[in-house]
């Protein structure tokens, strides 16, 4: 059941990603736009007093690094669900870690391809290698929590962190 529901939410996820890349150029970059505003007035005290125009420029400054974290993020997410649909805890993870990873890199791949054609953006191989990374990012933080959990839970099991008897 638990895999079930994480592949209904990475399909979720992957329309949300979808949805985010189909945004024309203006909108794509007012959203960036919006967000380092509101990076500005929780990170820096006195942003509010500057005036429009400086509070626009620094909003223009990390514009870059706020999208390409956006991009990570997104898939750190997909890597995260990916890990919960496809990882069946009881069986090998050498054999199964690969194709959440596969899957996720293919999504990045087929969504920058997809930009193609939307008016005012690109695809870039740049964004497969972040997006990329944020899934690899994500199903190394799914398995840490998976071995954590497991750790926490007073279980006699081969390969889990300590056996109790």
């Amino acid at each position: 059941m638990r895999r079930k529901i994480f592949a209904a939410a990475a399909v979720l996820w992957m329309i949300v990603i979808f949805s985010f890349s189909a945004k024309v150029s203006e909108d794509s970059e007012e959203m960036s736009r919006s967000v380092g505003m509101l990076i500005g007035k929780t990170v820096i005290k006195e942003y509010k007093e500057w005036p429009e125009k400086r509070q626009a420029a620094y909003a223009a400054k990390i514009d870059y690094p706020v999208r390409k974290a956006a991009h990570a993020l997104e898939y750190v997410i997909l890597g995260i669900l990916l890990t919960g649909a496809i990882l069946d805890i009881g069986n090998p993870w050498k054999r199964q870690l690969p194709a959440c990873f596969f899957i996720g890199a293919a999504y990045a791949a087929s969504d920058e391809f997809h930009q193609l054609f939307v008016p005012g953006r690109s695809g870039q191989i740049r964004d497969v290698m972040i997006d990329s990374a944020g899934v690899a990012a994500g199903i190394i933080l799914a398995c840490l929590a998976i071995k954590a959990f497991q750790c926490r839970k007073p279980r006699k099991i081969e390969g889990n962190c300590q056996e109790t008897t």
